[in-house]
């Protein structure tokens, strides 16, 4: 086997760094789990970019087959690349991303490149949402014939991990007429290519990969890739270039007919950029519906499907089609509660057979959206009667006691926690240290169980005085002198020993939830201190800025960014709870709406168009410029500012 030079030294043709608008990221997501992604300036920066990640157990089980590409036009004489890599060292080679003129991320990402005597070329990334299919198309705007090269870089990895160079990968490929298949790894999927072109088996490594994402989070960030062969297609201004990417020894056939099939069921769907970044969450798992929390590393978590079902599927305004699908994914999940929950959803399945139920609030969302489906959508009998038991046994688990020391104490409240665990939103861990343990009765759960209550109680369920003794419990226990509300009462399960941390779950008593806990004048007074300390454009910080534990930034390795994470951390998914809060404390009139609109949605709004385009990230840095950090794609940060622009649109 012939092997690959090492990464480009200092005589490289360029090893400038890109600019910072090529740092924007797209997606492709299929319906399984798996996708497509990478940046907007074609250097893979993370680990999890990929040309092809297919879910072996969907949702979960994600492999990384095809990671990217090198492509160029012409021969050894003379290449003019449409690809870049960053190698260690900082080195940018080769240089296709400086050819670039225009890029557009809808209806998916496609680039436009200058190669010089009037010509360009096209070249697009489609995801076949069904299938998983992945077409790459090249297409000629000139009039001269050119010839396309290709390499894929395969990985065939777990796509949390990296791959190096190793003896053990077997690129033997079979080849049938324009198709051809690899299996470099026995226990990983096979990786299919179906092509306009010639394949030419010539077995290389390309090393030393950098992804200064990953550097940048403290982890390890290098990387070979082996490039089994070349495939070589012909350039025309009259017909296209495609490489149809699968996993797995799937069908041979011809790549332009089932390349042009894929694209035009793609287009057909692709009207509406919103829906469209909606559809990338809206997962299956078995035989039901679930929701990816976030790209790229996130699975399903069912706090975060809970949150962002409602905003996707269940707001008012809502399309048919949506509260449909929000149906689906309540009643796999309800099933869930008896098969495997014992009165509790589980707040993660795991990328194993293992299950999660570390949440006290997971379950207490459910109730939420399921309430709000049934308010909502018009279910047959054993559809109701699922949900119904559901949401009963999860209230009864509560009642009587359920993992985690989760349980109601006597003045109607839910008390939970232990040390070691963490049962809240703020759920950072390093070692043994959970960095918000919150153990005791967390102000928002609370919100949530008098929310719970209020649906079961409409189930028939006899929890009205209950739901009345939590109701007069919490206005008792967590009103501040300063108009704001504790952070958690009985902490540590000790009585009258109250946190009063100013963070942004007291909103949840004004907005965010069905049954709204605080009005008047104290709403008002509690919202206006929470705009003053805790927002920003990017949504509420998860500490105020005067408190002395804040963390002005997310970064750094694992253990400094997890203990920031909720430490002044801005998370965009609380901006729906605050502006629904805003709203009611000023009379839900129609001139809040609009103010509300104008001064917090459209500046969410413009973060569309930065980062995860199309989507919204899953954190910020407290501090200004904000920048975003985390996940750029996350289920509950765009569907909290769906919800929210669908209530400041709304006129009762």
């Amino acid at each position: 086997m012939s092997k690959a030079e090492d990464s480009p030294n200092g005589n490289s043709p360029d090893h400038r760094r890109l600019t910072l608008d090529s740092s924007n990221e797209w997606l492709e997501a299929d319906q399984l789990g798996g996708f497509a992604m990478g940046t907007v300036g074609l250097v893979r920066t993370r680990r999890y970019h990929a040309l092809l990640c297919c879910a072996t157990a969907p949702p979960t089980g994600r492999v990384i087959l095809v990671a990217g590409l090198e492509a160029w036009i012409g021969d050894d004489d003379r290449r003019i690349f449409l690809s870049t890599q960053r190698y260690v060292g900082d080195h940018v080679w080769p240089d296709g991303a400086e050819r670039i003129v225009d890029f557009r991320h809808g209806p998916w990402p496609t680039w436009r490149f200058d190669i010089g005597d009037g010509a360009e070329v096209e070249y697009s990334v489609l995801c076949h949402r069904p299938s998983g299919d992945v077409v790459l198309r090249w297409r000629l705007v000139g009039e001269h014939d050119r010839r396309l090269s290709v390499r894929l870089l395969l990985a065939c990895r777990d796509y949390h991990g990296l791959c190096r160079e190793n003896d053990h990968a077997d690129f033997e490929a079979q080849v049938v007429s324009q198709n051809v298949c690899w299996q470099p790894y026995e226990d990983r999927p096979a990786v299919t290519a179906l092509t306009t072109g010639r394949y030419r088996h010539e077995p290389i490594w390309y090393r030393s990969f950098f992804y200064s994402e990953e550097s940048e989070r403290g982890l390890d960030s290098v990387e070979d890739l082996g490039s089994p062969g070349l495939i070589e297609l012909d350039l025309r201004s009259e017909r296209d270039a495609v490489i149809v990417l699968r996993s797995g020894r799937a069908p041979y056939g011809n790549a332009l007919a089932i390349g042009s099939d894929l694209t035009a069921s793609e287009r057909s769907r692709r009207h509406n950029p919103i829906e469209r970044a909606v559809d990338a969450y809206l997962i299956q798992r078995g035989r039901g519906l679930t929701v990816a929390a976030g790209y790229p590393w996130f699975t399903d978590w069912g706090r975060d499907t809970f949150i962002a079902i409602r905003g996707f599927c269940l707001a008012p305004g809502r399309p048919a089609g949506r509260l449909e699908e929000g149906k689906q994914v309540l009643l796999a999940w309800a099933d869930a509660v008896h098969e495997i929950g014992a009165g509790m959803v589980p707040n993660r399945f795991g990328d194993g057979t293992a299950v999660e139920f570390n949440a006290v609030d997971a379950s207490l969302w459910f109730c939420i959206a399921a309430g709000e489906l049934i308010e909502r959508c018009d279910l047959a009998s054993d559809e109701r009667g699922r949900i119904t038991r559901a949401v009963l046994a999860i209230v009864e688990s509560y009642r009587a006691g359920a993992r985690y020391n989760i349980r109601c104490d006597d003045d109607g409240l839910i008390a939970a926690g232990h040390p070691g665990v963490q049962l809240t939103w703020m759920d950072a861990k390093i070692g043994d240290w959970v960095v918000t343990p919150r153990i005791g009765k967390p102000v928002e759960v609370q919100c949530l169980w008098i929310n719970a209550l209020a649906v079961a109680e409409l189930l028939d369920a006899d929890t009205h005085a209950l739901r009345e003794r939590a109701t007069t419990s919490f206005l008792e226990r967590f009103p501040l002198p300063s108009g704001a509300l504790c952070d958690v009462v009985d902490a540590n399960h000790e009585s009258g020993k109250d946190d009063p941390t100013f963070r942004p779950n007291q909103i949840f008593a004004v907005g965010g939830l069905p049954l709204q806990l605080i009005g008047g004048a104290e709403a008002r007074a509690l919202v206006d201190q929470v705009e003053r300390r805790l927002w920003t454009p990017f949504g509420l910080r998860s500490l105020a800025p005067d408190d002395p534990a804040y963390q002005p930034r997310y970064q750094g390795g694992a253990s400094e960014r997890d203990g920031s994470y909720h430490q002044g951390t801005v998370w965009p998914w609380l901006a729906g709870p605050f502006i629904e809060a805003w709203i009611r404390s000023r009379g839900r009139s129609s001139e809040a709406r609009t103010e509300a609109l104008h001064r917090f949605v459209d500046p969410l709004c413009a973060q569309l168009e930065t980062a995860g385009l199309g989507h919204l990230s899953e954190i910020a840095d407290g501090d200004p410029p904000h920048t975003v950090r985390g996940a750029p794609f996350q289920a509950w940060s765009l569907a909290e500012l769906l919800r929210a622009r669908l209530m400041c649109e709304a006129r009762e």
